[in-house]
């Protein structure tokens, strides 16, 4: 079932497909499996990698692919987890890609990235992404739950990040200062400048502001960002420790040929 599975997940455009048991997922923060599908017993990680405009020097037409290969993978993961109940008489849920409780903070109901190495399609690097063997740090998973028992994949061996500290020095946040941890605040007050603390920051504002000057916020370009952004959905308009990775792949680009988005 698990190479049925594996072919068909190719054949509709998934760029590569791990499979671990639900005992060998382990992510420190996230809720237990049981909590979320409690027939699971694997996990079939979908690995999808970026166009290469998510690595050029306009983070607009960056972030248009990166929510492009989003809905793509939601697609796949979904027909996948159809297939497993259509073809192979099984259970599946689709997995969500960004946490829907927010009292958790930055954390999904499955950690991909956890699932992902469990399923041995890559290593943590020091940007505290997953390294792919092939696709290097361009690349975003997805997952399906099943509760059929399939054969897990081997973990890959050896470390794939080169240690070069590319990521950390050149982090327009100064996010991944500290080994092994991200500082989530600091990186999405940069990757996501139009999120919801900008959208505190200017109601805020708006509510102690006179009608005048009220008036004249709603026409700002700046309410127009927000208006955007709250519209498209979660977005990212830093890309810098993903397109700088040297590790699993040849052609990055130097980092010094990075936009610099530390300024909104």
């Amino acid at each position: 079932m698990k190479r049925e599975i594996k072919q068909f997940a190719t054949e509709i455009g998934v760029d590569d497909v791990g499979v671990c048991s639900t005992d060998d997922y382990d992510s420190p923060r996230s809720p237990a499996i049981a909590t979320l599908f409690p027939a699971a017993r694997s996990i079939v990680v979908l690995a999808f990698g970026d166009l290469a405009g998510c690595e050029g020097l306009n983070p607009y037409i960056a972030m248009n692919g990166r929510a492009d290969l989003g809905a793509f993978s939601r697609f796949c993961s979904y027909r996948v987890a159809r297939f497993i109940e259509k073809r192979l008489g099984g259970k599946a849920a689709t997995t969500s890609t960004f946490p829907f409780d927010r009292r958790r903070g930055a954390v999904g109901e499955l950690s991909l990235r956890h699932a992902a190495v469990a399923a041995g399609l890559g290593r943590f690097g020091r940007h505290n992404l997953v390294i792919h063997p092939s696709m290097g740090s361009s690349v975003i998973f997805a997952a399906v739950l099943t509760n059929l028992e399939l054969e897990p994949d081997s973990p890959v061996r050896g470390d794939l990040c080169t240690d070069c500290g590319v990521c950390s020095t050149g982090c327009p946040a100064r996010a991944l200062e500290e080994e092994g941890r991200t500082d989530v605040l600091k990186c999405i007050g940069v990757s996501q400048p139009y999120g919801i603390r900008s959208h505190i920051n200017f109601w805020v504002r708006f509510g102690q502001s006179s009608a005048e000057e009220r008036k004249r916020m709603l026409t700002d370009p700046e309410y127009q960002l927000l208006y955007q952004a709250q519209s498209f959905g979660n977005q990212y308009s830093c890309f810098h420790c993903i397109a700088s990775c040297p590790a699993g792949r040849d052609g990055n680009l130097r980092a010094e040929s990075l936009p610099d988005l530390s300024q909104p």
